[in-house]
């Protein structure tokens, strides 16, 4: 079994050393070959029956060892993460940091682990928050139920708002930076992607913004980083103030769907609604303060 070490760095990041030694890499090497193999096809030959000496001259070596690598990689990464008991919450970031043929492989494993959350007196934040607002800009749940929705829900709004500002100020909750990258390089692909479509380069469309790539990175980092702050901090408070989804709460969700089709779909989801349940129990928690 191959080597490793692990080492814990700030912000819930984990950063884990691997080294599988020659003999190894050559073990893996001939599964690998073997399932390749299988798959070749020769003229003169059916698949899978080529001779080993012109199947050895005809599948290019790299082929093999990225092969190996894709099949190799996850289990280490999966046995490593059972014997340390990590828990991770996104995909690792997998580098080869040697990869040579007839010397031992190294590589770096870096994993996301979910942040820990002070929420500190936010209680008391949220309330002196609230107080700033004008008379006729709060909320009372229950209260005045006969003005206009529009503006009672312009109200609720406010509030939470105010109150959401309130908790991302006074709590602490340090992201993983693997996190962060993840989702900017996903927005920042489909940012792309929604400009080809409009028929304009990335640069192009810039410049008739006035913007620069370091710029829409910089605000882009800043929406990811309050989203998923807010998304740990709520999680934080649901389970400090033991908020639970009850089953009822599901069955009256779901019976809220019309469509038979979309609602089995969603019930087999459900984890997810819980989830997404919990979080609103929050947030109604926050703003009733």
């Amino acid at each position: 079994m191959p080597t490793h070490s692990v080492k814990k760095q700030p912000k819930s990041t984990i950063e884990i050393n691997v080294k599988l030694t020659w003999a190894e890499v050559q073990e893996a090497y001939k599964t690998s070959f073997a399932t390749l193999h299988a798959q070749f096809e020769m003229v003169g030959f059916r698949k899978g029956k080529v001779p080993m000496e012109l199947a050895e001259k005809n599948i290019d070596k790299d082929k093999v060892y990225s092969h190996l690598i894709r099949e190799i990689m996850p289990k280490i990464y999966e046995n490593i993460v059972k014997k340390e008991d990590l828990h991770p919450i996104l995909s690792p970031k997998i580098e080869l940091l040697k990869a040579k043929e007839n010397e031992d492989w190294e590589l770096k494993i870096v994993v996301a682990e979910k942040p820990e959350v002070k929420l500190k007196d936010y209680k008391k934040k949220v309330q002196e928050a609230k107080k700033g607002l004008k008379t006729d800009d709060i909320w009372v749940p229950g209260k005045d139920e006969k003005k206009d929705p529009k503006d009672e829900n312009q109200k609720k709004e406010k509030a939470l708002n105010v109150s959401l500002e309130a908790v991302l100020a006074e709590s602490e909750c340090e992201l993983p930076p693997l996190l962060i990258e993840e989702e900017l390089d996903r927005r920042l692909s489909q940012m792309v992607d929604d400009v080809q479509k409009i028929g304009l380069s990335m640069e192009k469309y810039l410049q008739t913004r006035n913007l620069t790539l370091e710029s829409v990175k910089e605000r882009l980092t800043k929406e990811i980083t309050d989203m998923y702050k807010l998304e740990f901090i709520l999680q934080a408070i649901a389970d400090e103030e033991k908020l639970e989804v009850k089953q009822e709460d599901l069955q009256a969700l779901f019976s809220n769907i019309k469509e038979e089709r979309d609602r089995k779909a969603a019930e087999a989801n459900a984890y997810f609604y819980a989830s997404v349940l919990r979080k609103q129990k929050a947030l109604d928690f926050i703003i009733g303060l």
